[in-house]
Formats: structure tokens, sequence, C-alpha cells
């Protein structure tokens, strides 16, 4: 049992939604960075996504892309990052993390030794977003071997014919993509979510999480309440893209917590 099915298992039991929150590594700088983590289980995240920057990063949209640059010219790495979650894991030894990003960085690195780092880290999960399930025995299937939760993305254009390919392989959790296109560029809607989230849940036993699209504690208790739970990424990023101190930071995550858990 990784941290992220022992998560699942604790929020089940309190009977809470779950509330995953993406920050960029290095962003704006690796200090800020590392602090804004440390503080995130404290405003009530229970998940953490650490986004690693890569130089193209086809999903995202603008204030993550912009992020990424951000730590890229500050000098962020894969190897920082690591070193990232194996500083944070000194203090925390609970709260799940997942590695987001693109495969050419692990690639690089030979997926041996990233698997090999990664887990020494106290990395819990993998979201490799240009990865398709044709590629499992590319770093999904060692991963799972490795004991790393392999966490793939469905979409709204996820059909039927194409959603147990999708499901094949995957473990910890489903992330779905509450909307067509980039990270950021519209809201989720409940609505249109919900028969979705049905969907896939009506063939697996995993929790299925939404992202993409939620900004405000109330879209977050609203997207929740039709799923496992919910992921913020572009509002954060933002508030850290504005400047913000990081208290007010935490301030912001904690409102959005705050939304989920009241699912």
């Amino acid at each position: 049992m990784t941290r992220i099915d022992a998560k699942f298992a604790s929020l089940k039991a309190e009977g809470k939604k779950a509330f995953v929150s993406y920050i960029m590594a290095g962003d704006p700088d690796l200090e800020t960075s590392l602090e804004v983590m440390k503080g995130l289980p404290g405003a009530g995240v229970d998940i953490i996504e650490l986004g690693v920057p890569f130089t193209d990063p086809m999903a995202d949209g603008p204030t993550i892309q912009l992020a990424g640059q951000r730590a890229l010219d500050g000098g962020q790495t894969l190897q920082k990052t690591l070193d990232m979650a194996a500083e944070f894991r000194k203090s925390d030894d609970t709260t799940p993390i997942v590695l987001m990003g693109y495969y050419n960085p692990i690639y690089n690195r030979g997926v041996d030794k990233f698997l090999e780092d990664a887990k020494a880290a106290g990395i819990d999960g993998l979201i490799v977003v240009d990865l398709p399930p044709e590629e499992d025995v590319e770093l999904c299937i060692p991963a799972r071997d490795a004991g790393i939760n392999f966490i793939r993305l469905a979409t709204p254009t996820t059909d039927d014919k194409r959603l147990p390919k999708v499901l094949q392989n995957t473990s910890g959790f489903v992330y779905y993509v509450s909307v067509t296109g980039i990270t950021g560029a519209q809201a989720a809607q409940a609505a249109e979510v919900g028969p979705e989230v049905a969907r896939i849940k009506a063939q697996t036993d995993l929790p299925v999480i939404v992202g993409f699209g939620i900004t405000t504690p109330e879209a977050a208790k609203t997207i929740a309440g039709v799923a496992d739970g919910c992921v913020v990424g572009s509002a954060i990023v933002k508030e850290i893209a504005d400047g913000k101190p990081v208290a007010e930071v935490l301030e912001f995550v904690s409102g959005l917590a705050g939304g989920a858990h009241s699912a």
C-alpha cells in the first residue's frame, strides 16, 4: 500500500473528499517553492502534485507554462525536484507526493535510475502526460513494480472504447480532466463532470479526482461533490506568480481545501 492508497483509505473512513494541490518545483525559486510545499499539509492539502519543469509542457496553459519557465531560468532540474521531495520527507512522512510532468527528463535520466531515486526521495506517484497506455512498458509497469503509483488521465474525449485501455495498469487514483484543452483555460462544470465521473467509476474501484478549471472554494466544493475529490493547480500557481507572500498563498490554499472538504 502506497501513501496514496493509505490517504484515500483514511479519507474514506472520515467521509471526506480529497483535496490535491499542484505547485511547480522551483517557482519562483527553490527556497520559496519548498517553503510553500512544506506548508501545504497544514493548509489542508491531502496529496501534493509537484510539477517537474519542462521546456515543452504541451498539456499546460500559460500560467503553468510560465511557472515552468521561471523554474528552468532559476536552474531547477529533475534532481533538484527530487531533492525537494527528500527535504520535505524529513519533516513529513505521510503526505503523498505525486510528480507531474513529461517523459523526456525521465528518459534522459534512465528509467531504472529515475525510479530508484524517486523511491529514495519519497515519491509515491507519477503523472506523465505524454506517455499513453500503449507505452506502459516504458515506465508505467516498471513504476508499479517499484511500488510507485502510475496515475492516468481520462478526459471528456475518452470514450467507452478507450476507457478500459486508460484504466489498465493505472493505480493510486484516476485524474479526470474536466475540460477539453489546456490547464487554467476554462471553468469546470459539475453538471458535465458528474456523469463522466460516474461512467469512469462504473469501470474501476479507484478514486476519481477531478482537475482543470477549479479556481475558488465554491468550485472546489461543487466539483468534489460529484467526485472523490479535486485538484487545483493554475489558481495556486497564479498566487505564487503574483508575488504573494507564502503565508497568503497558503491561506488561499486553505480556503480551497476547506471547500473540497466540505463537499
